[in-house]
């Protein structure tokens, strides 16, 4: 099977394109913005991702497009107006692609999304799941779901089979952000006030995520399906943190500080989004994937959370 990939370059595109070039039998095209930003593979210069991008020579061929790239989080975002800037990209860049990619006879575009689509929190014991009303509350997550409308859209009208993929937090080798941050204060084994966090939270290893990936591009049953995942293991920060120090072969230094405590504290320093991350639950039902697709996550989380801190430990 012939398979453009763009986002290549990224965090998850990267170990997605090593899986399928040396784990599958599919021809893999990159589209980049310069050469050698692959280790191997094919490669095709494409000019960004936007309204006007031309990706005729890209799509020569292609029976599959698996749409990685994004505007994704800016911090400290200097735009006038945030949400177009990720509309742009997101929104007008991403349809684009897939517009094109009809005309180019494609049958099926594997776009991946985001879990900030269905919102920031979950009640205890109440999992999103893909059939939750869809409740972003900011831009980047408010163009990721205007992205999807437009592409299910084009899959009702035409034959073009689209399929969504929402991800959790993904952590893994090289992991950036907040996972980053968290593997650096574990390993120096800073006394941290988490000891008493009983929320819940969904994870997926980066490795779960490009096999649930490749399973949507091969399974005839993901045509027009939209998918969460995770690795069907929630844990609270406590336990992420025990777990993570373990994996480092550190002792964890959590101090039992009431959660409530820790919020009213983290408000009044206007710290209050960072605490809702830490504090508070967001859970995944993976259960649509695993019935309709027959797919298991392949790593646990102590083995993904192994992988991840590999290059941390001394």
């Amino acid at each position: 099977m012939n398979i453009l990939l763009t986002g290549a370059t990224g965090f998850v595109g990267s170990r997605l394109a090593d899986l399928l070039l040396h784990r599958t039998s599919h021809q893999l095209t990159s589209a980049v913005r310069r050469h050698g930003s692959v280790v191997c593979g094919q490669e095709i210069l494409v000019d960004g991702l936007t309204r006007d991008t031309d990706w005729s020579k890209a799509l020569l061929g292609q029976e599959v497009v698996i749409h990685a790239a994004a505007r994704a989080h800016v911090m400290s975002d200097q735009s006038s107006d945030p949400i177009e800037e990720y509309r742009k990209v997101n929104v007008e860049g991403t349809l684009n692609l897939a517009r094109q990619s009809v005309e180019s006879g494609v049958k099926r575009f594997v776009y991946i999304s985001s879990i900030k689509v269905n919102g920031e929190q979950t009640a205890s014991g109440r999992p999103f799941t893909e059939r939750d009303a869809l409740a972003p509350s900011d831009p980047y997550g408010v163009s990721k779901m205007e992205a999807e409308e437009g592409l299910m859209e084009l899959a009702r009208n035409t034959k073009l089979e689209v399929v969504i993929v929402r991800p959790p937090l993904v952590y893994g080798p090289g992991a950036k952000g907040n996972f980053a941050s968290m593997l650096n204060l574990v390993k120096r084994q800073l006394p941290l006030p988490l000891g008493s966090v009983n929320n819940k939270r969904s994870l997926v290893a980066l490795d779960n995520l490009v096999d649930l990936i490749i399973t949507c591009v091969e399974h005839p049953a993901a045509a027009n399906q939209v998918f969460l995942v995770s690795d069907g293991h929630d844990v609270s920060t406590t336990e992420l943190l025990r777990a993570v120090a373990r994996a480092m072969g550190k002792s964890s230094r959590l101090l039992p500080i009431p959660a409530d405590v820790l919020m009213i504290g983290a408000a009044v320093l206007g710290k209050k989004a960072v605490a809702q991350r830490l504090l508070g639950s967001l859970q995944v039902d993976i259960s649509k994937a695993r019935d309709l697709l027959d797919w298991e996550p392949p790593l646990s989380l102590e083995e993904g959370l192994f992988k991840a801190v590999e290059r941390h430990v001394d």
